[in-house]
């Protein structure tokens, strides 16, 4: 029996390396059975500090809600302002600031990010999603026209992908000929970054983003327009404490975590589905269980791998582990939703199942600004794909649908289907 003070070993887990591909779970499993707080061996912020991961739900709860021992920003800790780079490989300290090493919602704690995120927050009220469903319901309709006829697609390319980005631009203002290279930025950011390293190109990527994003920024100051960057440069220029940084840092979050997690939650969502045949014969029978299929297929298998680190604020004891102060803790999110001790038969999928909670979108103040946005489209993605396509199969053998799998994120590549 492994001691769970000792740090797994990754080549013993296959985790790290991807070689779990896209079946991570019976390695959660494993964390879950050994303890709810396990170290890892990942240097984060310098050798002498310890890494550890949380795969359990109520520790995972603690841990995204408890602010006063836990911070997003390292940097806070000691004053340390390398930290916060040192995350993902080092950065090049005179390169300008992206969305990663700028301030964000995602980076930073109260009261800065109360006061980020309420410039935000009217836009992605409940009430304004709802709004947009009949936009949502056009465009997926649109995009399913265009496939019909042909009997087969790629679900991601043709369908998952295009919906959630076309959703957003149009929200914030992104020209129509620029979301492909969105699109390729995107995903170059969500596969090539991981916990202490970048692959190849991420950091030219990242760069390129923010350029871009900068770029838009100024020509919507000379001729704004109904969106929602132009309506944060008015916030901006009444004087809010808003800087030109974090402004572009915004909006380049917004347009990357407003696409790329709904359109892992539909084509993931998708591929779920078929994988269990009673459940979606049950949906295609049952269209009004579509909202409950969207929570229990973020539970099953949602789009975020694990949360963004914590870092301890000072010496701490969580599950029975002595957390050091400057210590990175990594909520397991995917982990966290299959909790034996949470949910009964946590490893099946049942759309049926009535969830108090899941950890899909985060907890805390940093939960996902969007979730309201992401359950429409995936409640109409849903919806309109099983009734205009009731005899959606898979188009390759099951064991080549090819997946993107990193520590962060876990997404299909492509997923071939035929109707």
């Amino acid at each position: 029996m492994m001691n769970p003070s000792d740090p797994i070993a990754p080549e013993a887990l296959n985790l790290f390396s991807g070689a779990s591909g896209d079946n991570p779970f019976p390695v959660f499993a494993q964390m879950r059975e050994l303890n709810a707080v396990i170290p890892i061996p990942f240097p984060m912020g310098g050798p002498d500090r310890q890494a550890w991961m949380v795969t359990r739900m109520e520790e995972a709860m603690q841990v995204l809600k408890d602010h006063a021992h836990f911070t997003v920003d390292p940097a806070s800790i000691d004053g340390n302002e390398d930290f916060r780079k040192s995350l993902a490989g080092g950065s090049d300290p005179s390169a300008p600031p992206t969305f990663f090493t700028g301030h964000s919602m995602l980076t930073v704690d109260d009261p800065d990010h109360r006061r980020l995120r309420s410039l935000v927050s009217k836009a992605f009220s409940p009430r304004y999603m709802e709004s947009l469903r009949p936009r949502v319901q056009e465009i997926a309709d649109e995009l399913l026209d265009h496939v019909q006829a042909q009997g087969e697609m790629d679900l991601v390319k043709d369908y998952a992908y295009p919906l959630p980005i076309n959703v957003i631009s149009e929200m914030l203002g992104v020209p129509q000929e620029d979301r492909e290279q969105i699109h390729t930025w995107s995903a170059a950011l969500a596969h090539g970054l991981g916990l202490g390293r970048r692959e190849p190109g991420v950091e030219e990527n990242m760069r390129a983003f923010g350029e871009y994003t900068a770029r838009l920024v100024a020509s919507k100051r000379q001729q704004p327009a109904d969106d929602l960057i132009s309506q944060l440069i008015a916030i901006e220029e009444e004087g809010d404490r808003l800087s030109e940084t974090e402004l572009v840092s915004m909006i380049t979050l917004l347009i990357f975590a407003g696409h790329e997690t709904t359109s892992n939650l539909i084509a993931t969502g998708s591929l779920m589905l078929l994988d269990h045949p009673e459940q979606l014969e049950k949906l295609k029978a049952e269209p009004s269980l579509v909202p409950s299929a969207v929570e229990e297929l973020l539970r099953f298998n949602g789009p975020a791998t694990i949360a963004g680190p914590r870092f301890a604020t000072e010496d701490i004891v969580l599950a029975g582990q002595s957390i050091q102060k400057g210590d990175a803790v990594i909520p397991v999110l995917k982990s966290a939703n299959r909790d034996e001790r949470q949910f009964d038969q946590s490893e099946e999928l049942d759309i049926t199942r009535q969830i108090n909670r899941h950890l899909a979108f985060g907890h805390g103040i940093h939960m996902c600004l969007g979730a309201p946005l992401a359950r429409i489209e995936g409640d109409i993605a849903f919806t309109t794909l099983l009734k205009r396509m009731p005899n959606l199969r898979l188009s390759i053998p099951r064991d080549e649908v090819p997946w993107n799998f990193t520590l962060s994120s876990q997404g299909l590549a492509a997923l071939p289907v035929a109707f």
